[in-house]
């Protein structure tokens, strides 16, 4: 399970969202947190209304006062700053994957989820991209406040299909069950014809029926694919429940964790990121800016 977390702070409220969740983590787990700052070049004084750091003594000063609050002080916590100014943000958190070795990056989503942010990207979905390390997105609220709140429902929704890609996700999904006492809801949503997107839209024009027989095999195959894939959660002493829907895909995964009142989805990626998600129509990259619930993105690699 995760044994070293880290967190990107910019100074600015909207980040120290992370901190919160990464606590809770890291105290159940056991892990270490190391707080990091990218000095980024020709940096703006604010972000979102906010301060940002800009030089190197005062994101050091900031990031030691951050390590002394009360919820980190009785944590194993490092601090770290990037003196040498960067113009890419996201790319220098994804090689600190090999100078820190973190098993888990929390940070927290920023900006507005306009379409120039579908095709720009996240920092958050830049990183996946450019990495290998899961990230886990936090999405700054009023509430605030840890990862799995006391009397919630203990619910992590698991989107799965067919593919390894997502089910590269469900080890992740089931240590972190195992080790908080959650439950696993596996989702698994089959679109129609006319939800589909990209080169499967395409594929769809080409020939309608055969792709309309291969959706209703997949459809009715669900039940007997969900309880293989349960099985293996079930087997490690975790409590599992099983779904299939027929819809957008996004806008299922979205409105099955809001009606369950999810407190996390956990997700596998390729890891697509800005024009390339927009246009490729990535499950994981549209859920994510979707949705106002923690999203833990879980790498794919092939």
């Amino acid at each position: 399970m995760f044994k070293h977390i880290l967190v990107p702070l910019d100074g600015t409220h909207l980040a120290e969202a992370a901190l919160a969740p990464a606590a809770q983590l890291a105290a159940r787990l056991d892990a270490a947190i190391t707080l990091v700052h990218i000095i980024e070049k020709s940096a703006p004084v604010e972000v979102h209304g906010d301060r940002h750091l800009t030089d190197v003594e005062g994101a050091g000063r900031y990031l030691a006062q951050i390590a002394q609050r009360p919820f980190l002080a009785a944590l194993r916590v490092e601090t770290h700053v990037h003196s040498a100014e960067v113009s890419d943000v996201a790319r220098s958190i994804a090689e600190h994957e090999a100078e820190l070795a973190p098993d888990l990056i929390v940070m927290a989503a920023h900006g507005k989820r306009d379409a120039r942010q579908l095709i720009v990207g996240t920092i958050a979905q830049q990183v996946i991209a450019l990495g290998r390390t899961p990230v886990l997105v936090i999405r700054p609220s009023d509430a605030g406040g840890q990862l799995f709140t006391p009397g919630g429902t203990g619910l992590v929704l698991v989107p799965i299909d067919r593919s390894a890609e997502h089910e590269g996700a469900l080890p992740v999904a089931a240590e972190l069950a195992a080790a908080f006492g959650l439950r696993l809801h596996l989702l698994m949503v089959v679109p129609k014809v006319g939800d589909l997107r990209g080169s499967e839209s395409a594929a769809a024009l080409v020939s309608p029926n055969a792709m309309r027989l291969r959706l209703q095999m997949d459809s009715e195959g669900a039940d007997e694919y969900l309880k293989t894939i349960a099985a293996k959660s079930i087997a490690a002493g975790t409590a599992v429940t099983t779904e299939m829907t027929r819809g957008d895909v996004p806008g299922a995964i979205v409105e099955t964790a809001r009606q369950l009142i999810a407190e996390l989805i956990v997700m596998g990626t390729h890891g697509k990121a800005g024009s390339e998600a927009f246009w490729s129509e990535s499950v994981a990259a549209s859920v994510a800016t979707r949705t106002e619930l923690p999203v833990l993105l879980v790498p794919v690699r092939h």
